[in-house]
């Protein structure tokens, strides 16, 4: 088995929960290496195209707003690349089912997650389903300097005056 990466994302209610520490402690059982890690303000955009595999769903616009964090006034997630042996399967392992009322019990899922009253499923931890996903989703929240090993092949290129805050 080779090193794969996965994206891990902890939502705005296991941020709003204080859950942070429990979920990073319980995918620390994986042994597997972080190798980016940071907190997003999710656009529309960024949210639209993470779940645009579900744009036709009843749900999507529930959805966008979920990972968005205005459902949870907590409008932050945190993104993490987890990397290593077999990393897909051991983080989705630990996850548990999307739906936290199928999760089992033990999986992080199980343990925090809950279905609103609107059937949005609260399951406070995104993990990629597949390596394909992974890379798609892992291009989509992170940029190739973020990354502290070479996952994809990255080019340089020179920008001209782009734009950036600076501390003053």
């Amino acid at each position: 088995m080779t090193n794969q990466a996965t994206l891990v994302l902890i939502k705005p209610d296991g941020l709003k929960k204080s859950l942070t520490g429990n979920i990073l402690s319980r995918l620390s059982e994986t042994k597997l290496e972080i190798v980016a890690a940071k907190i997003v303000r999710v656009s529309k955009e960024l949210a639209e195209e993470h779940y645009r595999h579900l744009k036709d769903k009843p749900f999507f616009q529930d959805l966008i707003k979920y990972l968005r964090g205005e459902l949870h006034n907590r409008r932050k997630v945190m993104a993490l690349i987890y990397w290593g042996e077999d990393a897909i399967t051991k983080c989705r392992q630990l996850a548990g089912a999307t739906n936290p009322e199928e999760a089992d019990s033990t999986s992080i899922r199980g343990s925090y997650g809950r279905i609103t009253t609107s059937g949005v499923y609260e399951n406070v931890i995104h993990v990629s389903s597949d390596e394909q996903e992974a890379k798609r989703e892992i291009k989509l929240w992170f940029q190739p300097d973020e990354i502290i090993v070479n996952l994809y092949p990255a080019k340089e290129v020179t920008e001209k005056e782009k734009k950036i805050k600076t501390w003053g």
